[in-house]
């Protein structure tokens, strides 16, 4: 008999709640982008964390949210409802000291799914010792029957120890469905433009950056260089203006920061081209959507 444990963990909860932030921490790499705005991440990502004989399957899914009439965000909600079915455990991430009626919703989508949850209570370097923090376990404890609430801290990587081992305790016994070396299911050119569109999140305004996406056009490995050609979508032309800047400084700023992350993740020099092109209502519009790999 075998004992490998290996399963499906989803990190849950309401949008800009730090999820991405707690699946990098917890593989010890980047593999999901990050910005102070929300709804940062669009697609369930998968992350692989293999610890000895366990493998655990991490899914980053987006903000969980009142879905609204924009296709892109019903894209976004029904993400995060599809991984809470078929998981083997969900972590719900909350701020400790900040429970919301957002928070109130994602709870109940994860009852609707009858899955096992732990809460982990985030953000706890922010706080005043374990006097403030005991009153807030409390209360959380009578909100759902967690079967653990863990305090942590992403950013500082504080309580993640435990947090792993608590999960670990709850995998099924199991083959490992990834190679040991394996962090992710995703190829190279996703992770590409996906670094892309996070310098542009960080570099705009709150509006524009939901209302764009990025696919490349071009890829080619040389001996010496990597030469990608970038595509940036938006849907009106004040947004284009916007996004390329006077003179087109906003646009160079955005591929140098974009090419310095590339290059380091690739370990390769590379060459990057950025273009930005209308397309007229595409986060509105189903077939756009999933031309751009929305689906």
């Amino acid at each position: 008999m075998t004992d490998n444990r290996c399963g499906f963990v989803a990190l849950v909860g309401r949008p800009n709640v730090g999820k991405s932030t707690l699946l990098n921490h917890l593989l010890g790499t980047k593999l999901s982008i990050t910005s102070r705005k929300p709804q940062t991440t669009r697609h369930n990502l998968v992350g692989i964390h293999t610890i000895g004989s366990t493998q655990i399957v991490y899914i980053d899914t987006p903000g969980i949210h009142r879905a609204q009439a924009r296709a892109m965000n019903r894209y976004m909600v029904s993400q995060a409802f599809t991984a809470l079915r078929d998981v083997d455990l969900v972590i719900l991430l909350v701020e400790a000291r900040r429970w919301t009626e957002a928070d109130d919703e994602v709870l109940r989508q994860i009852d609707k799914s009858g899955s096992r949850c732990i809460c982990a209570l985030n953000k706890i370097d922010r706080m005043h010792g374990r006097e403030e923090l005991l009153p807030i376990i409390d209360d959380v404890r009578q909100r759902f029957d967690f079967e653990e609430i863990i305090p942590i801290s992403a950013l500082k990587s504080e309580g993640l120890d435990s947090l792993t081992d608590e999960i670990v305790r709850r995998l099924p016994i199991g083959e490992h469905m990834f190679e040991p070396g394996d962090i992710t299911d995703r190829p190279t050119e996703f992770f590409v433009a996906e670094i892309i569109r996070e310098k542009i999140m960080r570099r705009l305004g709150d509006e524009i950056p939901h209302r764009i996406a990025v696919a490349l056009e071009r890829y080619v490995v040389k001996s010496h260089i990597v030469e990608i050609d970038g595509v940036i979508y938006v849907e009106r032309k004040s947004q284009k203006g916007i996004l390329i800047g006077k003179r087109g400084e906003r646009l160079k700023a955005i591929g140098q920061d974009a090419r310095r992350d590339i290059e380091e993740l690739l370990g390769e020099r590379v060459m990057l081209r950025l273009w930005v092109k209308i397309k007229s209502g595409w986060t509105n519009d189903d077939a756009s959507l999933k031309v751009l790999g929305y689906q």
